[in-house]
């Protein structure tokens, strides 16, 4: 089992924030909030890239002042950024990333969607961009989400005329969202969507400008403004007492993995739309000539006047006593033809029904988790806390074809508690992302179901449906079974219920390196998702390699627990690499995968199965020096990686960075963008730089060249730059190729870059002194040399280095070369050493 688990101290208190997985119990104000949104028949996609793409102060807005439906169509999930509070990268990332955009919708109101484009890294063309997403599948799923979300009007994040001069990703979801604007209403087009959604057709499509698009305010202030509206998004909320841009702020601080924590904002804020295409404006209201009323549906007349009634006379102290008007409603509502906004205010209703009666219906399970068959025992809450007349007919449940019948009164304030057994079908899938349970490419994830395209997670297995009746009227209310639980130091907790593997396996690292022909020890972790487990261990690997033994016997009798068992692996003599893969077992059935679980305060527990395989490389590899001294910045692999090889890693913190303590070590490395996030290294790196004059070796990875923590990074001029290398074929080429660095204790050439992955770097530096000498150059297609990848200069008696090769990603993929690399430059300075000790 791979287990990340982080504590994360969050500077904004929010209830959900405090407890992710928590229920949402709406109070007085909250009801009367959601009875003026069932009011609005309106509906707002957003569409942009990435997480934190999206402009939160224009979502909370449409979200909360016009009150409609309002929508984020993220292209991605995130999976190439970096990850400032944890190593999760790629997948897992991604898996991160979409829990806080979940987040962040939480806050501000708006809902979230996705196509199945993979977020494949920086890219600097939408050329690029489209052949590697395969333009007409994440174009299908564009169509897609406009179709079945029905959205009045669309805005776009970003100018779809920017093509080359910003972010690959971002200027292509405009240009995916403006060509789907056109597509939408025509039944030719991705035909076989409809048998399960309609076409549709939005009325205005927008771009959400703003001052920056136009390099400064005062060339913004000077542009035609005649096709564009604007609106002041710093509104205030008395029923929630703070400003729009207030919970603006709070929703973008979700995004905590991408460092996006940040102080709240109050005051007039002006934000820009300007018009695309569709039907001609009118005035300063882009919902200009839409009925977003309940009259735009045959029907809707009668039950917008009981609603408006209920909200122009709303009872704060008792909201119960607009049940009976709410019932009539609801009864009205099902007879509406409209299925879209049937259905969409059915649930809106239901919830505002619930919450007027202080109704709590709640089914937990005695575990997390469960596997296929097991039986389940499930406790059932129901609370009426008013004085409504509601009685709990029946209920139904995923796994059993019949309702239970109950016809148990629900009287005012008196707690039901019942239990219920249900055994899980043989038939129901494993909880998984969806999006990661059948291999993708680099620019795609694979999904077959077309109904799960744009959901943000995998619907939940095994519901309940609560069958009431509520003052004569049938109200089914369907909640998600959860587990609920206590720790002494948090109170009470959610998680997920979910349907796991009787067992999975893991390998304790994602990369083993084999430094020499040596035989070495690898343990694979089994863990039981059920009681008595018996089977056995296999390991698959590369025919060139050997393993012993062949297997190996398993017996668990708890679920839950582990065992642990050790398998001896044979490198070949020469190099090579490739897969191993545990295989366990049981009763005749293969299990291949592993157990992650992603735990973080801020988003809800995650677990995540993923193809459980590990990279083997036999590396030609040598080494001057054993003892290094890691800084850790953001989240990376670093340190683990050099320790594969053979180093002696210690992780310094930044208060223990002095003289005496930096002595000892061979060399020093700065994890990436360490200067981006440490405040201390303002005050340490005059220690640093000493420790290289004394001879000491550094070595300092990528930062970002906003918000450095000090002044200057590096014992000479250097300026970093936002120039990056995102084609990780891109040709290089040495430059200094008798330089020490690149002949000792290994000899370096253009093979060392062959196999690397999504980049070569990131944010090189484009200005230097004298003292530096860069040894390589590259490049993206079409663009001048970049010669800032790697840059070292002696300082008194020892060298700095500075680096914007994505090391960080390299490792983690077992790329030989840049390990082999990265050995070179801790042995910097050793080549001429007496007495020097070579590992091999």
């Amino acid at each position: 089992m791979h287990r990340i688990k982080l504590g994360i101290l969050l500077l904004i208190a929010l209830t959900c924030s405090v407890n992710a997985q928590q229920p949402k119990k709406l109070n007085s104000s909250e009801i009367y909030e959601a009875l003026q949104k069932l009011n609005v028949l309106a509906s707002v996609l957003y569409v942009a890239a990435h997480p934190d793409d999206e402009n939160t102060r224009l979502i909370a807005y449409m979200s909360n002042q016009i009150k409609a439906r309002t929508a984020y169509l993220s292209l991605t999930r995130g999976d190439g950024g970096q990850n400032l509070i944890g190593p999760e990268i790629r997948e897992l990332l991604g898996i991160m990333r979409t829990q806080e955009l979940l987040a962040a919708r939480g806050v501000d109101g708006g809902e979230q969607r996705f196509t199945r484009a993979n977020d494949f890294g920086y890219s600097k063309h939408p050329d690029e961009t489209l052949s590697i997403w395969n333009k007409d599948d994440v174009l299908a799923d564009v169509v897609w989400n406009i179709r079945q979300f029905k959205p009045d009007i669309i805005i776009n994040r970003f100018d779809h005329r920017r093509a080359g001069q910003t972010h690959g990703h971002h200027t292509s979801s405009a240009m995916l969202s403006l060509e789907a604007f056109d597509l939408v209403n025509d039944a030719t087009k991705y035909p076989s969507q409809l048998k399960y959604t309609e076409t549709w057709q939005p009325k205005r499509i927008f771009y959400n400008t703003s001052w920056w698009r136009y390099g400064s305010r005062d060339a913004f202030d000077k542009i035609d403004k005649s096709n564009m509206l604007n609106f002041d998004v710093g509104v205030y909320y008395p029923l929630k007492g703070m400003s729009n841009n207030e919970l603006a702020s709070i929703a973008s601080s979700q995004h905590l993995c991408q460092g996006f924590g940040r102080m709240t904002s109050r005051g007039t804020q002006e934000e820009y739309i300007e018009f695309l295409k569709g039907e001609a404006l009118n005035g300063d209201n882009p919902f200009a000539g839409i009925d977003i009323t309940w009259n735009r549906i045959e029907g809707g007349k009668a039950i917008g006047e009981i609603l408006s009634n209920i909200e122009n006379n709303f009872n704060f102290a008792n909201p119960s006593s607009h049940i009976p008007q709410l019932l009539r409603a609801y009864q009205l509502l099902q007879n509406v033809k409209d299925e879209h906004w049937k259905t969409i205010k059915t649930e809106e209703l239901k919830r505002i029904i619930e919450a007027c009666a202080g109704l709590y219906l709640e089914v937990s399970a005695g575990s997390p988790t469960a596997t296929k068959n097991e039986r389940v025992n499930l406790r059932f809450e129901a609370l009426n806390r008013s004085n409504t007349s509601i009685q709990l007919v029946s209920y139904n449940m995923t796994s059993l074809d019949n309702a239970i019948e109950k016809n148990i009164v629900l009287s005012q304030n008196q707690r039901i508690n019942l239990e219920e057994g249900i055994t899980i079908p043989s038939n129901i899938n494993y909880t998984n992302a969806y999006w990661l349970n059948k291999k993708g490419s680099l620019g795609m994830y694979n999904v077959e179901k077309q109904s799960l395209i744009g959901k943000p997670e995998t619907p939940r297995a095994i519901n309940v449906t609560f069958n009431l009746n509520i003052d004569g009227v049938s109200v089914p209310i369907t909640k998600p079974v959860v587990y609920r639980y206590s720790k002494p130091e948090k109170g009470e907790l959610y998680r997920p219920f979910e349907i796991v593997p009787p067992v999975s396996a893991s390998l304790k690292d994602k990369v083993f390196i084999f430094d020499n022909d040596k035989q070495r020890d690898i343990e694979v972790i089994v863990k039981a998702g059920k009681d008595n487990i018996e089977g056995y261990v296999q390991l698959a690997y590369p025919n060139d390699w050997s393993v012993y033994p062949a297997k190996q016997k398993i017996e668990i009798v708890n679920k839950n627990d582990e065992q642990t068992l050790v398998f001896t692996v044979i490198p070949p003599k020469n190099q090579a690499e490739g897969l191993i893969t545990p295989m366990i077992n049981i009763d005749g059935e293969f299990y291949t995968r592993e157990l992650v679980e992603i735990d973080y305060s801020h988003i809800p527990y995650q677990t995540v199965y993923l193809p459980s395989e590990s990279k083997i490389v036999r590396l030609d590899i040598k080494k001057a020096g054993n003892n290094i001294g890691y800084i850790e910045g953001a989240g990376d692999v670093v340190p683990e990686s050099l320790r594969q090889i053979g180093y002696n890693v210690t992780i310094i913190k930044p208060d223990q960075i002095t003289s005496d303590n930096l002595s000892d070590f061979d060399a020093i490395v700065i994890g990436i963008r360490a200067y981006n996030i440490l405040d201390d290294l303002k005050f340490k790196q005059k220690f640093l730089l000493d420790y290289v004059n004394d001879g000491g070796n550094l070595i300092v990875q990528y930062n970002t060249s906003r918000r450095l923590k000090a002044d200057n990074i590096a014992p000479y001029e250097l300026k970093l730059s936002r120039d990056r290398v995102t084609d990780e074929n891109a040709e290089i080429q040495i430059l200094e190729p008798n330089h020490p660095l690149l002949n000792f204790p290994n000899k370096i050439t253009e093979k060392d870059f062959e196999g690397w992955v999504q980049e070569r770097g990131l944010y090189f530096p484009n200005e230097w002194s004298d003292e530096f000498t860069p040894l390589f150059s590259t490049n993206d297609k079409g663009e001048s040399p970049k010669k800032g990848s790697l840059l070292i200069a002696k300082y008194g008696k020892g060298n700095y280095i500075y680096t914007g090769l994505s090391f960080f990603r390299e490792f983690p993929a077992g790329v030989s070369g840049a390990y082999r690399l990265f050995a070179n430059m801790l042995s910097a300075g050793k080549e001429n050493t007496p007495n020097k000790k070579l590992n091999d």
